[in-house]
């Protein structure tokens, strides 16, 4: 696999050091794999950006909003 950019764009967590889930966008990867979203057990996954971007909509519209746990 292409190396992706040395720093991730985001990091979901990132309040410890247990190898958070991160996102990063690899220019040199096959446009349908340029996104790669790692998690902390060393599993990956890859979508094209506009598959991304449609993940992104969806968020915002409010559709994953039922699995997000309310902090205490």
């Amino acid at each position: 696999m292409p190396d992706t950019t040395p720093e991730p764009i985001a990091t979901f967590c990132g309040n410890c050091d247990c190898g958070c889930p991160q996102l990063f966008v690899d220019a040199d990867a096959p446009d349908d794999r340029r996104v790669r979203i790692t998690d902390d057990f060393g599993q990956q996954v890859q979508m094209s950006e506009e598959q991304f971007a449609d993940l992104v909509a969806q968020a915002k519209a409010g559709a994953l909003d039922r699995f997000v746990v309310a902090s205490a």
